[in-house]
């Protein structure tokens, strides 16, 4: 008998299925998982998983890496935790279709949405396309790591088509319409997994208006969604303002069904009113009794977490007219002036946080804003243990009240800790009683899936790519505070369901004839590092980084890319053209 080119050996076998785990072995050949079981053979290179869980990648569904897929073969972090697919071009931003005067403009509009700065991109995006499939094959000529599927942006779409009335949010005419509506069918035709627009206030340009497409009328939407009813497949993702979101559900779910697309949206709790989510999932409860399955809620599996140091977007100090004096300073400097004990009494004089200072004219609404630097009674410390499920006498507001110190000198403390690197936790979404629960609640329901990682993204704000590192960490093995669930459950809810709501039907599952792409985890030591901020994009761009310990191995098509958490050096990720089956 040959042998096998890769052989996995004594692990626990994590099918990705949802059935009891089992030991077994796995034999790949090629780009393919070729049998599971015991007895193979041997493996011209084998790997010992013993006590270690052998899951399929993670296929992640919502990452923002549309700019850095031009410079970063890595994809980083969301490689580093496993991922082994990701899909981009979410929420309605983008860099195709472009027109050559158009680009700085959608730069922007990356910059004001995804928080990602605006000199990387400038700096280490080489433009080489106009239409959306230039730009797949764009994409094609440069070497990455893992998988990447891609969406067609509205913003970029109409700004395409409509020029300045397009980004002006003018009202699209039947000529307009159709012109987008080809567009998008050819990008399906040529490999597109779908298409993705924003009809959230929370997603502005730099100068607070709504970006492109936030106001688009119905006969546009769904101009567009009869491109997804020709060509037969797809999927139509929709960032929404969670309050909205009952309504937007009433012509989603006539979308789905009048077009067969995957119709997906962003299904969380919010603080203004902690029940809303049930009546969204209830909704869905509705739509599935009418036979409509292709309408479902995307939920993350901890909450958004807006994370605030001295050198992060925004946290509470930053509307103060002392510390906007700093705030120009190189980060090592304003460091040195934040640890003099007189700066320190300026800022947090009179015990309350300063908001009359806030900058203006950002993307983010006002009130908003307030919310964030205000709200003491979610504002958490983060400690080396990473909690993202704290108690609330933990909060900065808690613990005010159990000490009797004012919440600007607390604040203080946290940020000013660990040389000036602390950082305060705020849970945006998915934490408005204090607990996990809203969040298993929807996790459990039948037609949501996990997502919102927001790889690549919101780099000065927030840092969730390695969710589904976490997703293993506290809701399988660590979870004190609720339920914990079976590590089968959670490992499908980010292979098989994921690759499943983009027709990925390939990956997902470790079975013979799927491709092989496969993590090895030592479950008991899996863990995350402490949040950091990094200066390695482009331009000496930040970013917000939080790294993984516990990967034994990644393979990607059959190729070990990772192994004990350093990189191999091998690159045989591919674009991700069109939907995938078995076999292929």
């Amino acid at each position: 008998m040959s042998k096998h080119d890769l052989l996995i050996k004594n692990g626990v076998i994590v099918d990705g299925t949802g059935i009891p785990s089992f030991p077994a072995d796995i034999a790949i050949n090629g780009k393919q998982i070729t049998a599971v079981g015991k007895d193979l053979g041997a493996g011209l290179r084998e790997i010992d998983a013993g006590g270690k869980i052998v899951t399929p990648g993670w296929v992640d569904i919502h990452t923002h890496y549309d700019a850095q897929a031009t410079w970063d073969p890595y994809l980083s972090p969301s490689s580093e935790h496993g991922v082994t697919t990701v899909v981009m071009g979410n929420c309605g931003v983008g860099f195709a279709p472009v027109k050559e005067e158009l680009r700085n403009e959608l730069i922007e509009l990356m910059e004001a949405v995804e928080d990602i700065p605006g000199a990387a991109m400038h700096e280490g995006i080489e433009w080489d396309w106009e239409t959306f499939p230039e730009f797949m094959t764009a994409l094609e000529k440069r070497s990455h790591v893992i998988d990447y599927g891609v969406q067609v942006p509205h913003c970029a779409l109409r700004a395409y088509v409509m020029g300045q009335r397009g980004i002006d949010n003018e009202t699209a005419n039947p000529e307009d319409i159709e012109a987008m509506r080809k567009i998008v069918l050819e990008s399906l035709q040529a490999g597109a997994l779908g298409f993705s627009t924003s009809r959230t206030e929370m997603h502005n340009t730099l100068q607070g208006k709504p970006i492109p497409g936030t106001l688009a009328e119905m006969d546009e939407l769904f101009g567009i969604g009869d491109a997804f009813k020709e060509f037969g497949r797809g999927v139509f993702q929709m960032a929404v303002t969670h309050r909205e979101a009952p309504n937007e559900i009433l012509w989603m779910k006539e979308l789905a069904k009048e077009t067969g697309a995957m119709v997906t949206f962003n299904l969380q709790q919010i603080d203004e009113n902690p029940d809303l989510y049930k009546e969204d999932l209830r909704m869905l409860d509705e739509a599935r009794k009418e036979g409509i399955h292709n309408l479902r809620g995307q939920f993350s599996g901890r909450p958004v977490g807006v994370l605030m140091g001295w050198e992060t977007s925004i946290h509470p100090f930053i509307g103060h007219p002392d510390y906007q004096a700093l705030a120009r300073l190189p980060i090592e400097e304003r460091r040195k002036e934040l640890n003099k004990p007189e700066v320190r009494a300026k800022l947090i004089a009179g015990g309350k946080i300063r908001t009359d200072g806030l900058p203006k004219n950002t993307p983010i609404p006002d009130a908003f804003l307030n919310f964030l630097v205000a709200f003491t009674s979610k504002m958490f410390p983060m400690d080396q243990n990473n909690d993202y499920e704290p108690e609330p006498a933990n909060s900065i507001a808690g613990q005010s009240e159990t000490t009797g110190r004012t919440p600007a000198d607390l604040i203080f403390e946290a940020l000013n800790a660990q040389n000036g690197r602390g950082m305060l936790y705020f849970p945006l979404f998915g934490y408005a009683n204090g607990n996990f629960d809203a969040i298993l609640e929807t996790m459990r329901h039948p037609q949501t899936g996990i997502s919102l990682s927001d790889g690549g993204a919101h780099c000065g704000a927030i840092c969730d790519a390695g969710t589904p590192t976490y997703m293993l960490m506290h809701w399988v093995r660590d979870r004190t505070r609720g339920e914990r669930q079976s590590l089968e459950f959670i490992v499908r809810q980010q292979t098989f369901e994921t690759a499943h709501q983009y027709g990925l039907n390939d990956r997902g599952v470790l079975a013979p004839g799927m491709k092989a792409d496969v993590n090895i985890i030592d479950l008991e030591n899996l863990g995350l590092t402490a949040p950091e901020m990094r200066h390695d994009f482009p331009a000496d761009g930040r970013r917000l980084y939080q790294g993984a310990k516990g990967y034994q191995a990644t393979i990607v098509s059959g190729q070990v890319v990772f192994e004990n958490g350093q990189a191999t050096g091998l690159l045989p990720g591919k674009l991700i053209r069109g939907a995938q089956s078995k076999g292929a």
